[in-house]
């Protein structure tokens, strides 16, 4: 095996705590020696070990001479747990190997100079887009104070959501619907509008068990955020019987202290926040400040077209997921995957940066990062 391969596995261990580590990234990390691994380890939640810990000490005095391969710099810093770079020096490891740097401005190159002050080798960038999407959403909590916020659709081929009666289940197969649950299990939270909370009644829960869930951590329950200028979310709307979880109402002053306080009174965390553009919703800017504030660092947004016509409007959106069913619509008064008015001329047009397509069953997914977003990695300049 080569250092690609060695941090694929490193990777593909990260992943199995998607949606538990927030505020953290998440990190996996490897022990080689003599061309074999010798210690494995991830990240499993906010305030526990770090992948490199549990990594060495699965290693244990093996590690010394060995290599080290981690997706994210080892921490530099005392926070709910000592210095990674510093346990990685005691272990007397020779070399490692470094997907990113850590943007965090506690970090941020300060881990890779113990390092190498140590005389340990250390190399930087092996499968660094590949480590930089694994922790998008940290990068840009950190960079932002923000969430990431991936903008979530399943359309038919000519870029329908729903017939002209509104008949929407189901566009997309029972394949493309799992990975979609695999997609809400990533992300700290689900963000919906209420009027798709009064027409669909979603449970917004993660459903994947058996083969579809192949970690022994049950896949991660995002909290649910619902926009709901007027507070009429109802009181017996499925989402309040759903897993265990946080339930965010962002509403306006046009939602009575009244039903602010029945609304608490049913479980949720209710945020009064300034109207949105032109009178009309709630301010998404003040929505994404107190995400951010609470530590989401990554959201994902299911709502209809008019909440993802906003996000899209006031380019306030990551990434798009785009879900496309083996099925035409048709018909102009079908609704469109992106409502609203639309951009005037061409230049006015959300510019997009594409991910390779993958086929899921019989449909596609593509995905797509809005290329002037805010947050994004780039190497060298973290």
């Amino acid at each position: 095996m080569n250092d690609e391969q060695y941090m694929a596995e490193a990777l593909a261990l990260a992943s199995r705590a998607a949606g538990y580590t927030h505020p953290n990234p998440m990190v996996g990390a490897v022990v080689v020696k003599e061309g074999r691994i010798i210690g494995r380890g991830y990240h499993h939640r906010a305030g526990e070990a770090h992948a490199e810990v549990h990594a060495l000490a699965e290693a244990g005095d093996k590690a010394k001479g060995a290599t080290l391969y981690v997706t994210l710099e080892p921490c530099a810093h005392f926070g709910k747990t000592p210095p990674c770079a510093n346990r990685v020096v005691e272990a007397g490891i020779k070399r490692v190997v470094v997907g990113i740097v850590d943007p965090n401005p506690l970090v941020a190159g300060k881990g890779v100079n113990i390092l190498r002050n140590a005389g340990i080798e250390v190399e930087i960038g092996v499968l660094a887009h590949e480590c930089a999407r694994l922790t998008e959403g940290f990068i840009t909590y950190i960079k932002t104070g923000r969430p990431f916020v991936t903008l979530k659709s399943a359309m038919s081929l000519d870029g329908k959501i729903a017939t002209r009666t509104g008949d929407s289940k189901w566009i997309t197969d029972e394949a493309a619907r799992k990975d979609g649950h695999r997609l809400r299990a990533s992300h700290d939270a689900i963000l919906t509008g209420i009027g798709t909370v009064l027409a669909d009644n979603p449970k917004l829960d993660c459903r994947l068990t058996g083969e579809d869930w192949p970690y022994e951590v049950a896949p991660h329950q995002p909290d649910v955020v619902i926009l709901d200028s007027k507070g009429r979310t109802p009181d017996d709307a499925a989402l309040w019987h759903g897993p265990t979880r946080k339930i965010l109402i962002f509403v306006t002053k046009a939602c009575s202290k009244e039903r602010q306080d029945a609304l608490t009174a049913l479980g949720a965390t209710v945020h009064e926040v300034p109207a949105g553009l032109n009178g009309v919703g709630v301010d998404l800017d003040a929505v994404l400040d107190s995400l951010g504030g609470a530590g989401y660092t990554s959201v994902l947004v299911e709502g209809g077209s008019g909440v993802i016509a906003s996000f899209v409007e006031q380019r306030l959106f990551d990434k798009i997921v785009t879900y496309v069913g083996n099925i035409l619509i048709g018909g102009q008064d079908a609704l469109s995957a992106v409502g609203g008015q639309g951009a005037t001329t061409l230049a006015d047009a959300v510019p997009l940066q594409f991910e390779a397509p993958t086929t899921i069953g019989d449909n596609i997914r593509i995905e797509g990062y809005y290329r002037e977003r805010k947050g994004a990695y780039v190497y060298g300049d973290c």
